[in-house]
């Protein structure tokens, strides 16, 4: 089967691992082999084995067969800053050709479905050419994008939508990840959302206390993805 899929959110600190890690917990719960690449991440911590991304092993836990963690993590940085900022602090160059052989070389591994997972929102810089909306270009995959259902997101998920289109990739799917428990008018924000972007919604995810990769899942429908 060899599903790929590029996963974007609309802002950061929306939730976008957990749902990506989810959306491999169902693949998995439907006995389909997954595979994840997280190209690079900023905020690593120190440990034995080298620098280690919290995101990146959330979804490392999701992948079935293993892959070890050089693999779905190439680029580890360890200032917790946008990834070119770090990069520069680190003297270590980004580019998009380079990423986009470290996600082709998990594609080699063929899962049923594989995940790569941006950082940020897609025009998050790679250098002072590139973002890593270049970076899916070069993939050429189809996009999922998760919506942070809080004030504003109606503009941030549209503005991402066109963007995707513009840059001449297919929007596969959407998920609403109700990131603010207090928000105002969620369904109506909710409403309009599904009436303007033109993609399916693989599900809305409720305020969570603590979101994990199997609650999550119970409120995805990837059968659109597959």
């Amino acid at each position: 089967m060899s599903k790929r899929y590029f996963v974007t959110g609309t802002d950061t600190e929306i939730g976008k691992t957990t749902i990506a890690a989810a959306l491999l917990h169902s693949a998995r719960q439907r006995g389909l082999s997954t595979a994840a690449v997280k190209p690079v991440a900023a905020g690593c911590e120190r440990t034995a084995e080298g620098l280690r991304n919290e995101d990146a092993l959330a979804l490392m836990n999701e992948c079935q067969p293993p892959l070890d963690y050089e693999l779905i993590n190439p680029v580890a940085l360890e200032a917790a800053i946008a990834p070119h900022i770090a990069a520069h602090e680190e003297d270590v160059t980004l580019t998009a050709d380079a990423l986009s052989a470290g996600c082709k070389a998990v594609f080699e591994r063929n899962a049923d479905l594989t995940l790569v997972e941006g950082a940020g929102g897609w025009r998050v810089p790679l250098n002072d050419r590139q973002t890593l909306a270049d970076l899916a270009g070069l993939l050429a995959i189809p996009v999922v994008m998760v919506v942070g259902m809080r004030l504003g997101c109606i503009n941030h998920a549209l503005l991402t939508a066109e963007a995707i289109k513009a840059d001449g990739l297919v929007l596969a799917g959407w998920v609403a990840n109700c990131v603010d428990p207090d928000m105002s008018r969620p369904d109506e924000n909710l409403a309009t959302l599904k009436q303007l972007i033109e993609a399916p919604c693989l599900g809305v995810v409720p305020w969570l206390e603590q979101p994990s990769a199997g609650s999550i899942a119970a409120h995805l429908d990837i059968s659109e993805l597959l």
